[in-house]
Protein backbone atom coordinates (compact mmCIF):
# COMPACT_ATOMS: atom_id res chain seq x y z
CA UNK A 1 0.00 0.00 0.00
CA UNK A 2 1.41 3.38 -1.06
CA UNK A 3 0.31 6.40 0.98
CA UNK A 4 1.13 9.92 -0.23
CA UNK A 5 1.44 12.59 2.48
CA UNK A 6 0.82 16.05 1.05
CA UNK A 7 3.00 18.66 2.77
CA UNK A 8 1.14 21.97 2.60
CA UNK A 9 3.05 23.97 5.21
CA UNK A 10 5.85 26.37 4.43
CA UNK A 11 9.36 25.62 5.57
CA UNK A 12 9.58 26.59 9.24
CA UNK A 13 10.59 30.10 10.16
CA UNK A 14 13.94 30.44 11.97
CA UNK A 15 11.88 30.79 15.14
CA UNK A 16 10.58 27.23 14.62
CA UNK A 17 13.89 25.64 13.65
CA UNK A 18 14.19 22.04 14.80
CA UNK A 19 10.45 21.35 14.94
CA UNK A 20 9.03 18.70 12.58
CA UNK A 21 6.87 19.65 9.63
CA UNK A 22 3.37 18.28 9.19
CA UNK A 23 4.05 15.28 6.95
CA UNK A 24 6.66 13.94 9.38
CA UNK A 25 4.17 14.14 12.24
CA UNK A 26 1.40 12.49 10.19
CA UNK A 27 3.68 9.58 9.34
CA UNK A 28 4.66 9.11 13.00
CA UNK A 29 0.97 9.10 13.97
CA UNK A 30 -0.24 6.71 11.26
CA UNK A 31 2.66 4.34 10.54
CA UNK A 32 2.36 2.17 13.70
CA UNK A 33 -1.22 1.32 12.69
CA UNK A 34 -0.47 0.72 9.01
CA UNK A 35 2.80 -1.24 8.94
CA UNK A 36 2.17 -2.58 5.44
CA UNK A 37 2.21 0.93 3.96
CA UNK A 38 5.02 2.73 2.18
CA UNK A 39 4.82 6.45 2.91
CA UNK A 40 6.09 9.23 0.67
CA UNK A 41 6.01 12.98 1.24
CA UNK A 42 4.95 15.27 -1.60
CA UNK A 43 6.15 18.82 -0.86
CA UNK A 44 3.31 20.54 -2.67
CA UNK A 45 4.11 24.06 -1.47
CA UNK A 46 7.61 23.74 -2.92
CA UNK A 47 6.22 22.92 -6.35
CA UNK A 48 6.65 19.14 -6.31
CA UNK A 49 4.05 17.71 -8.73
CA UNK A 50 1.10 15.89 -7.28
CA UNK A 51 1.19 12.13 -7.91
CA UNK A 52 -0.64 10.45 -10.76
CA UNK A 53 -3.52 8.23 -9.64
CA UNK A 54 -1.63 5.07 -10.66
CA UNK A 55 1.26 5.95 -8.31
CA UNK A 56 -0.52 5.86 -4.94
CA UNK A 57 -3.21 3.92 -3.10
CA UNK A 58 -4.24 6.59 -0.60
CA UNK A 59 -3.45 10.15 0.39
CA UNK A 60 -3.42 12.31 3.53
CA UNK A 61 -4.04 16.05 3.03
CA UNK A 62 -2.56 17.88 6.00
CA UNK A 63 -2.79 21.33 7.51
CA UNK A 64 -1.58 24.64 6.13
CA UNK A 65 -1.06 28.25 7.06
CA UNK A 66 -3.37 29.15 4.18
CA UNK A 67 -7.14 29.11 3.83
CA UNK A 68 -9.21 27.70 0.99
CA UNK A 69 -9.94 31.28 -0.10
CA UNK A 70 -6.25 32.09 -0.70
CA UNK A 71 -4.98 32.25 -4.26
CA UNK A 72 -1.81 30.16 -4.26
CA UNK A 73 -0.10 28.53 -7.22
CA UNK A 74 -0.42 25.07 -5.73
CA UNK A 75 -4.06 25.21 -4.66
CA UNK A 76 -5.72 24.90 -8.08
CA UNK A 77 -3.79 21.72 -8.94
CA UNK A 78 -4.67 20.40 -5.49
CA UNK A 79 -8.37 20.96 -6.15
CA UNK A 80 -8.07 19.10 -9.45
CA UNK A 81 -6.19 16.33 -7.66
CA UNK A 82 -8.95 15.92 -5.08
CA UNK A 83 -11.53 15.67 -7.82
CA UNK A 84 -9.38 13.02 -9.50
CA UNK A 85 -9.19 11.06 -6.24
CA UNK A 86 -12.98 11.05 -6.00
CA UNK A 87 -13.40 10.05 -9.64
CA UNK A 88 -10.95 7.16 -9.32
CA UNK A 89 -12.07 6.11 -5.81
CA UNK A 90 -8.66 6.83 -4.27
CA UNK A 91 -9.09 7.17 -0.49
CA UNK A 92 -8.38 10.59 0.99
CA UNK A 93 -8.02 11.50 4.66
CA UNK A 94 -7.98 15.23 5.45
CA UNK A 95 -6.70 17.07 8.52
CA UNK A 96 -7.54 20.72 9.37
CA UNK A 97 -6.90 22.56 6.08
CA UNK A 98 -7.30 19.19 4.38
CA UNK A 99 -10.74 18.87 5.99
CA UNK A 100 -11.64 22.35 4.78
CA UNK A 101 -10.45 22.12 1.18
CA UNK A 102 -12.02 18.69 0.73
CA UNK A 103 -15.36 20.13 1.82
CA UNK A 104 -14.89 23.13 -0.46
CA UNK A 105 -14.01 20.97 -3.48
CA UNK A 106 -16.75 18.42 -2.86
CA UNK A 107 -19.61 20.92 -2.76
CA UNK A 108 -19.52 22.51 0.69
CA UNK A 109 -17.89 25.64 2.06
CA UNK A 110 -15.11 26.63 4.46
CA UNK A 111 -14.35 30.12 5.71
CA UNK A 112 -13.18 32.24 8.62
CA UNK A 113 -15.67 32.18 11.47
CA UNK A 114 -16.57 34.52 14.31
CA UNK A 115 -15.06 32.09 16.80
CA UNK A 116 -11.62 33.27 15.66
CA UNK A 117 -8.32 31.55 16.29
CA UNK A 118 -8.72 28.40 18.40
CA UNK A 119 -5.57 26.75 19.75
CA UNK A 120 -4.78 24.10 22.33
CA UNK A 121 -6.92 21.16 23.39
CA UNK A 122 -10.69 21.03 23.02
CA UNK A 123 -13.40 18.44 23.54
CA UNK A 124 -15.16 16.80 20.60
CA UNK A 125 -17.88 14.23 20.09
CA UNK A 126 -16.19 11.88 17.65
CA UNK A 127 -16.78 8.28 16.67
CA UNK A 128 -19.57 7.96 19.21
CA UNK A 129 -17.39 9.08 22.12
CA UNK A 130 -16.35 12.25 23.91
CA UNK A 131 -12.67 12.86 23.23
CA UNK A 132 -10.05 15.55 23.70
CA UNK A 133 -8.22 16.70 20.58
CA UNK A 134 -5.55 19.22 19.67
CA UNK A 135 -6.64 22.14 17.51
CA UNK A 136 -5.13 25.15 15.77
CA UNK A 137 -7.48 26.85 13.34
CA UNK A 138 -9.38 30.03 12.56
CA UNK A 139 -11.31 28.60 9.59
CA UNK A 140 -14.06 25.98 9.67
CA UNK A 141 -16.36 24.05 7.38
CA UNK A 142 -19.61 26.03 7.46
CA UNK A 143 -21.59 24.16 4.80
CA UNK A 144 -21.56 20.35 4.65
CA UNK A 145 -21.11 18.85 1.16
CA UNK A 146 -24.17 16.91 -0.08
CA UNK A 147 -22.03 13.76 -0.32
CA UNK A 148 -20.93 13.91 3.34
CA UNK A 149 -22.30 13.38 6.83
CA UNK A 150 -21.03 14.92 10.06
CA UNK A 151 -19.25 12.38 12.27
CA UNK A 152 -17.67 14.74 14.77
CA UNK A 153 -18.54 18.05 16.36
CA UNK A 154 -17.79 20.46 19.20
CA UNK A 155 -19.46 23.51 20.68
CA UNK A 156 -16.96 25.75 18.91
CA UNK A 157 -16.88 23.61 15.75
CA UNK A 158 -20.18 22.05 14.60
CA UNK A 159 -18.56 20.33 11.59
CA UNK A 160 -15.62 18.71 13.32
CA UNK A 161 -15.39 15.60 11.13
CA UNK A 162 -16.91 14.31 7.91
CA UNK A 163 -17.41 10.95 6.21
CA UNK A 164 -18.20 10.94 2.49
CA UNK A 165 -20.19 8.49 0.37
CA UNK A 166 -16.97 7.76 -1.54
CA UNK A 167 -13.60 6.83 0.04
CA UNK A 168 -12.93 10.04 1.96
CA UNK A 169 -12.89 11.15 5.58
CA UNK A 170 -11.65 14.28 7.32
CA UNK A 171 -11.24 15.91 10.73
CA UNK A 172 -10.85 19.53 11.76
CA UNK A 173 -8.60 18.69 14.72
CA UNK A 174 -4.95 17.57 14.56
CA UNK A 175 -4.56 13.89 15.52
CA UNK A 176 -0.90 14.01 14.48
CA UNK A 177 0.04 16.67 17.04
CA UNK A 178 1.64 15.89 20.38
CA UNK A 179 1.39 18.03 23.51
CA UNK A 180 5.15 18.61 23.56
CA UNK A 181 5.03 20.00 20.02
CA UNK A 182 2.16 22.38 20.76
CA UNK A 183 3.76 23.48 24.01
CA UNK A 184 6.92 24.46 22.14
CA UNK A 185 4.90 26.31 19.50
CA UNK A 186 3.01 28.26 22.15
CA UNK A 187 6.18 29.24 24.00
CA UNK A 188 8.07 30.29 20.89
CA UNK A 189 5.07 31.92 19.21
CA UNK A 190 3.85 34.01 22.13
CA UNK A 191 3.58 37.65 21.02
CA UNK A 192 4.81 36.63 17.54
CA UNK A 193 2.10 34.69 15.71
CA UNK A 194 -0.08 34.19 18.79
CA UNK A 195 -1.36 36.81 21.19
CA UNK A 196 -0.22 36.43 24.77
CA UNK A 197 -3.74 35.39 25.73
CA UNK A 198 -3.94 32.73 22.99
CA UNK A 199 -0.59 31.28 23.97
CA UNK A 200 -1.36 31.25 27.69
CA UNK A 201 -4.82 29.73 27.23
CA UNK A 202 -3.42 27.16 24.84
CA UNK A 203 -0.74 26.16 27.33
CA UNK A 204 -3.29 25.92 30.14
CA UNK A 205 -5.56 23.67 28.05
CA UNK A 206 -2.74 21.14 27.59
CA UNK A 207 -2.46 20.60 31.34
CA UNK A 208 -5.94 19.11 31.76
CA UNK A 209 -6.51 17.41 28.41
CA UNK A 210 -6.22 13.67 27.78
CA UNK A 211 -5.53 13.31 24.06
CA UNK A 212 -4.95 9.81 22.74
CA UNK A 213 -1.91 9.45 20.49
CA UNK A 214 -4.05 7.06 18.41
CA UNK A 215 -6.94 9.49 17.95
CA UNK A 216 -8.60 8.97 14.53
CA UNK A 217 -5.85 6.57 13.42
CA UNK A 218 -8.16 3.56 13.21
CA UNK A 219 -10.65 5.56 11.15
CA UNK A 220 -7.88 6.47 8.70
CA UNK A 221 -6.59 2.89 8.56
CA UNK A 222 -10.08 1.54 7.96
CA UNK A 223 -10.50 3.99 5.08
CA UNK A 224 -7.27 2.93 3.38
CA UNK A 225 -7.62 -0.80 3.95
CA UNK A 226 -11.23 -0.97 2.83
CA UNK A 227 -10.41 0.84 -0.39
CA UNK A 228 -7.44 -1.42 -1.10
CA UNK A 229 -9.23 -4.64 -0.19
CA UNK A 230 -6.84 -5.30 2.71
CA UNK A 231 -7.64 -6.89 6.09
Amino acid sequence: MRIALLELTLHPLPLLEGLPRTAHQIRAWLEPHLPEARFSTVDVVDGVPLPQFRDFDGVVVGGSEFGVYDDTEWMRPLRDFLEMCRDHAKPVFGICFGHQIMADVYGGKAEKTKVGNVVGARGFDYGGASVDAFVWHQDQVTCVPPSAQVTGSADHCPVGALDYDFPARSVQFHPEYRASHLRELFVRGRDVFLTAREADEGLASLETAHVSKDLAALQAVELFRNASGGP
